[in-house]
């Protein structure tokens, strides 16, 4: 934890009470860069991150960049696995990509050095009087990864507990549906003008269903709108509405899940839509939606289903971004729960006043 981040945090706003008792966060969480800057060390660069299903990277050479609290990420399938490292040439910082004409090689796109799918450096144009250079010191960082049910996940923690303690019981609830026969379909992203709290707290409740989403809510059978919590996750799950719709199945039901601190996975028949949250600013996210069908040749299906959820992120990312002005307005600072509707918030604002107390604790050792 780096001593120069001095988040202004209380003892009594990180006090856990139960939700009956509960109040919201306070609304300078939402703008402080102080608090912005510690989420980043605490949260994003120390839990696992969701970077791709491992359908993506089918043959030798498929590479996938990502972003992970400000470090450019680099995962690319060699012969025989994937292989994720930092996306830095070990020179001079620059970017590294698959060399054009190859699937075997990768190239640093500033000064062209070149690596092994392996990460191991390969070859340093124009360096023959360099003394004491030796390549085996200046290979790739490689970045600890893992596979859950064909999702790779990334973390800059080396010493991060296994994925499948932070998803322990997604596959059971899930069956018969596995996510390992999904494939990758499609790509949106948005960029909105709040805090990626306030994205994820209005993620975590159906309360605003009704008022923010009435076609979500003809869809879902909200009387029965439910939420479970785990250590690490929390489920929100319905059945859907009577009638024909464009998911209704024999076995149709919504899950949506939140993995701390920042991972959706919404699963409907037929189809997987995983949800990035990457927060940029205190007041600036990026939403970054994937598509994953078991059928990803009806296109016809396909185009409904990301037409139908682009309806739905319009009208969520209206209501983020005038919940954020309120957020910031001199006439709020913090709400109470709901605890019929609301236990998703207060479990994930439970979570971030846990890991937020853990950081101020190391920094102050």
């Amino acid at each position: 934890m780096s001593p120069s981040i001095d988040a202004d945090i209380s003892p009594d706003e990180l006090e856990q009470k139960p939700i009956e008792q509960a109040e919201t966060i306070p609304s300078s969480w939402y703008h402080s860069d102080a608090i912005f800057e510690l989420e980043k060390e605490a949260l994003f660069s120390s839990f696992w991150q969701f970077a791709c299903h491992k359908s993506e990277l089918p043959q030798t050479g498929d590479t996938h960049t990502l972003e992970v609290g400000n470090n450019p990420l680099l995962l690319v399938r060699d012969q025989q696995q994937i292989n994720a490292f930092y996306n830095v040439c070990k020179h001079r910082g620059g970017p590294v990509a698959v060399k054009k004409g190859t699937t075997s090689v990768l190239q640093c796109q500033y000064h062209g050095w070149t690596y092994l799918l392996d990460g191991s450096l390969r070859g340093v144009p124009h360096f023959r009087k360099v003394d004491l250079f030796d390549k085996k010191d200046f290979g790739l960082e490689p970045v600890t990864m893992q596979s859950w049910e064909d999702l790779l996940f990334v973390s800059l923690n080396d010493d991060i507990k296994p994925v499948s303690t932070y998803l322990d019981g997604i596959a059971d609830q899930i069956a018969p549906i596995k996510l390992s026969d999904f494939r990758f379909a499609e790509k949106q992203s948005y960029v909105i003008n709040c805090n990626w709290k306030v994205y994820v707290d209005n993620f975590l409740e159906g309360y605003h269903i009704p008022i923010v989403h009435p076609e979500l809510a003809k869809l879902l059978d909200y009387a029965d709108y439910q939420t479970d919590t785990a250590d690490w996750y929390s489920l929100q799950h319905s059945p859907f509405q009577e009638g024909d719709n464009l998911y209704k199945s024999d076995d149709g039901k919504a899950y949506y899940y939140y993995i701390f601190p920042n991972i959706m996975l919404n699963i409907l028949p037929g189809r997987l839509q995983t949800n990035i949250i990457r927060p940029i600013a205190p007041g600036i996210t990026e939403v970054i939606f994937k598509y994953y069908y078991k059928n990803p040749d009806d296109q016809q299906m396909i185009q409904d289903d990301v037409a139908y959820s682009d309806e739905i992120q319009q009208e969520d990312i209206e209501i983020c971004e005038l919940v954020q002005k309120g957020l910031k307005s001199d006439a709020y600072d913090k709400g109470r729960f709901s605890v019929e509707r609301e236990q998703g918030v207060y479990h994930f604002q439970s979570l971030l006043k846990q890991e937020l107390a853990k950081a101020l604790q190391l920094n102050k050792d």
